[in-house]
């Protein structure tokens, strides 16, 4: 019987990031499929396929100020489908909290359903723990202050 690959979903700030956070999910995606062979949620990539299907010509960001009916329309879309991706198909999930997460709204949603559903949250974060907000850390299952640290563990804790 073939055991089921295990699932990271890649969280963290993209409205207010640089790149919209392209840089660390790629990064870390093609980390934990080449050293664990885990599938990856990466919502850079699937917001990419869908806006390129829902929004083919315009602006997505734009939006917010020229339609905020339409706007508020996809978002609702994609609050549900990261959602649902979260509850149903995740096993952990991996959150960079820096500004941009702490900025933002959906993060701190994803940390939410990810605790709800008892799924474990690797944050990897330089801020002091001090100025993340509790509701966050309650969510929190680790806390790493690098990238290295958290490859470590999960190479540790998840190599098969």
């Amino acid at each position: 019987m073939k055991s089921k690959k295990l699932r990271a979903y890649l969280s963290g700030g993209m409205e207010y990031a640089k790149n919209e956070g392209v840089d660390w999910r790629k990064e870390l995606q093609v980390w934990i499929e080449s050293n664990l062979g885990h599938t990856v949620f990466n919502p850079n990539e699937q917001s990419k396929v869908f806006l390129a299907r829902t929004l083919p010509k315009g602006n997505f960001r734009k939006l917010k100020s020229a339609d905020i009916k339409r706007y508020i329309k996809i978002v609702a879309k994609i609050v549900e489908f990261d959602s649902r991706e979260i509850a149903q198909k995740s096993d952990y999930v991996v959150c960079y909290w820096n500004r941009s997460a702490q900025l933002g709204a959906g993060t701190k949603g994803e940390l939410t359903i990810a605790k709800f559903f008892g799924k474990p949250v690797y944050m990897v974060t330089i801020m002091q723990h001090a100025n993340i907000p509790g509701w966050v850390l309650g969510c929190t299952t680790k806390i790493f202050s690098s990238f290295s640290s958290l490859t470590k563990f999960l190479k540790k804790n998840y190599k098969s």
